[in-house]
């Protein structure tokens, strides 16, 4: 599915433990945001990864990031939850690219059209921060297909 949107001016934290400011942070010309809301969503992140790193290997303005989107009332025990999922992941290329979204979730959601918190949501976002993708859900062959037109349109 197309979309005409921004993304907006989110601050975030990666799991490294630096602050950054979204979309800013996303360094590609070509940006996969795959953003959760529920612990529950995290394989259905995880079904993307193989894909998207082979994507990445051969194309290096490709960048892809997990944006766990958690709620402000628990905003107090961020240190402890981001502790806890860096302690699990621990490799750094993927505590750098997992960016913690702590605040009022339609902040996020609104300007992004994001109706369904159920499941995951992956957008592609360009450099200028204008969002060309999105789509929800789990890896899927026909919505790999889907995500491979919207970033090499031509």
């Amino acid at each position: 599915m197309t979309s005409e949107r921004q993304f907006p001016n989110i601050s975030a934290r990666n799991l490294e433990g630096l602050g950054v400011n979204l979309p800013n942070a996303f360094a590609g010309q070509r940006n996969v945001v795959i953003i959760a809301f529920e612990r529950e969503d995290q394989p259905a992140v995880d079904s993307w990864v193989p894909w998207l790193e082979q994507q990445s290997e051969s194309d290096p303005e490709l960048q892809f990031y997990e944006i766990p989107t958690i709620s402000q009332i628990f905003a107090p025990a961020r240190n402890l939850i981001d502790g806890r999922m860096a302690a699990v992941i621990k490799d750094p290329i993927i505590l750098r690219r997992t960016m913690t979204v702590y605040g009022v979730v339609s902040k996020l959601t609104g300007p992004l059209g994001i109706v369904d918190r159920s499941t995951i949501t992956v957008l592609v976002v360009q450099s200028d921060g204008s969002v060309t993708f999105s789509a929800t859900g789990g890896f899927t062959p026909e919505l790999a297909v889907e995500l491979h037109q919207a970033l090499y349109p031509d």
